[in-house]
């Protein structure tokens, strides 16, 4: 069944040019990118154990993997911080999994744990899921081909991971979407602005005034996403607060964000304290 979502209208976000890095800031993103390289292949030749359950030789067993290819559910009803509060829905977000035990443990061995071995399995968690959205946004006119925008990181978390991870997601659904919904492409046209924190570990109003002005469109992007339609990628819903900055920032560019996809989703409180289940 085909859902369609309606048109959304932003107020305008100054967004000045980030200051070019120092050459300490440039030694320190060539350096963790080497150490997150080393790790990924001392991985290559050392045991391994599954990032979710610790089952030895394997970087991801089956059942801890089960989770993330399930068909993807919307799950934007719990997260407060999409509600805008005036009537219209929430933004449209698509997760296969929920984001508890293994999954999280997933997640953050990825992005935080040099686990860079898990980046095959998630790229195709993301795209399986990508495939399984794709009729949902055929709603929209095949005339104007739909652009897939991954939600930026602060640069602290580029130079401690040592690459866009999100990016990679991104550019991952994009390819997955595009035999359905010709002219598909992936553009990262967000950035944050200097001066914002990391997200982990903050509460629903933090997130939401840590992302105040932070995220804003690329001032080469912003051509080109105007009149677009757009889909959000990003690995986690947690609060809503990064997708709705983000939408935030290309509705003011005049694009048409449609929905977001994430690999996993916070379930509603009270809902936390079981399984891996979708």
């Amino acid at each position: 069944m085909t859902e369609t979502f309606p048109e959304r209208g932003r107020s305008t976000i100054a967004a000045p040019a980030a200051p070019a890095l120092s050459s300490a800031q440039r030694a320190s993103r060539v350096g963790r990118g080497l150490c997150r390289a080393v790790l990924g292949v001392g991985r290559l030749v050392l045991p391994v154990d599954c990032a979710g359950c610790g089952a030895p030789d394997v970087p991801l067993c089956p059942a801890c993997a089960a989770p993330l290819r399930a068909p993807p559910r919307r799950r934007e009803d719990a997260a407060p911080r999409l509600d805008t509060m005036d009537g219209r829905m929430p933004l449209p977000v698509w997760a296969p999994a929920q984001y508890v035990g293994p999954v999280r443990e997933i997640v953050v061995s990825w992005k935080d744990r040099g686990r860079a071995d898990l980046g095959r399995h998630l790229a195709d968690a993301i795209a399986a899921a990508a495939r399984q959205v794709a009729p949902a946004l055929e709603a929209w006119d095949q005339s104007t081909p739909l652009l897939v925008v991954p939600a930026p990181s602060s640069a602290t978390a580029r130079w401690r991971r040592g690459e866009d991870l999100v990016g990679r997601l991104g550019a991952v659904t994009a390819q997955a979407l595009e035999p359905r919904l010709p002219g598909t492409r992936s553009t990262r046209a967000l950035r944050r602005r200097w001066g914002g924190h990391d997200q982990v570990g903050l509460g629903a109003r933090s997130r939401g005034a840590n992302l105040a002005g932070q995220v804003a469109v690329r001032r080469a992007a912003r051509l080109q996403v105007g009149g677009q339609p757009v889909l959000l990628v990003d690995d986690v819903l947690t609060t809503g607060a990064t997708l709705a900055a983000c939408e935030r920032a290309l509705s003011a560019a005049g694009a048409v964000v449609v929905g977001a996809l994430v690999l996993a989703a916070t379930p509603p409180p009270g809902r936390r304290s079981g399984g891996t289940g979708t």
